[in-house]
């Protein structure tokens, strides 16, 4: 299976069709059916790493403020405890955690219920460990390559720009933000992943594209599971 970095951006792209919806589901039709999913959602922090590992995850409606038709949206995708204990084995680097308490939350169902609406493909989520370097999570990232071969999806949804304190309200982007995603998808052609572990190292564009993590996590292990090339 191939893997795929989505942007996940507002989560009203789960009920509205948006050039983005409409891109996902574009996507998914162009792939393989996968057998399962294994999601790493910028929206599941952890101390530790846990991958849910029940047979029937719920929607997590992890935020507020918007319409009730969103908080009001399900997508009953099964799980997979086969796929959940796999990678537990599979992972050497960290200590893999069983979790029966999360689900889905919403950096994965809104992005989900666009690819396979059927909700018919087993879901499992992999948590990002808060107290890790990038560095760590692409490592992981690249321990979860085997999984692609048995018919797995691995997805990193996040945002390679996100910073909610400055944002364009209107349809543009601020120079900065442009500047990075530029950098980035230069940088992911040319498979210069090490530049990209490092990112703070690009600049003034990557202190105000990255002020946190979680959402830029996602995007590593999707290149740690890309390649076997060495950062």
């Amino acid at each position: 299976m191939p893997i795929l970095f989505i942007g996940h951006g507002s989560p009203m792209n789960a009920i509205e069709d948006t050039d983005y919806s409409r891109a996902w589901a574009v996507v998914a039709r162009s792939l393989p059916k996968p057998k399962a999913i294994l999601c790493v959602s910028a929206h599941w922090q952890t101390a530790g790493t846990r991958v849910t590992v029940m047979e029937k995850p719920k929607t997590i409606h992890d935020f507020y403020g918007f319409p009730p038709a969103l908080s009001e949206k399900q997508y009953p995708a099964p799980g997979s405890p086969e796929l959940a204990r796999m990678t537990q084995e599979i992972m050497r680097e960290a200590h893999v955690e069983l979790d029966l308490e999360w689900g889905l939350d919403h950096g994965a169902w809104s992005v989900l219920c666009q690819m396979y609406p059927k909700a018919d493909v087993p879901v499992v989520q992999l948590s990002l460990d808060e107290g890790k370097p990038p560095a760590f999570h692409y490592d992981l990232g690249r321990e979860l390559r085997g999984l692609r071969k048995k018919g797995v999806l691995i997805i990193g949804s996040g945002n390679v720009v996100h910073n909610l304190r400055e944002m364009a309200w209107e349809d543009t982007a601020f120079d900065w933000a442009l500047e990075f995603d530029a950098k980035v998808k230069d940088l992911i052609l040319t498979g210069d992943h090490k530049a990209i572990i490092e990112y703070a190292k690009l600049g003034r564009s990557a202190r105000l594209a990255v002020p946190t993590l979680e959402h830029y996590l996602p995007l590593l292990y999707t290149l740690g599971a890309r390649t076997r090339r060495t950062a």
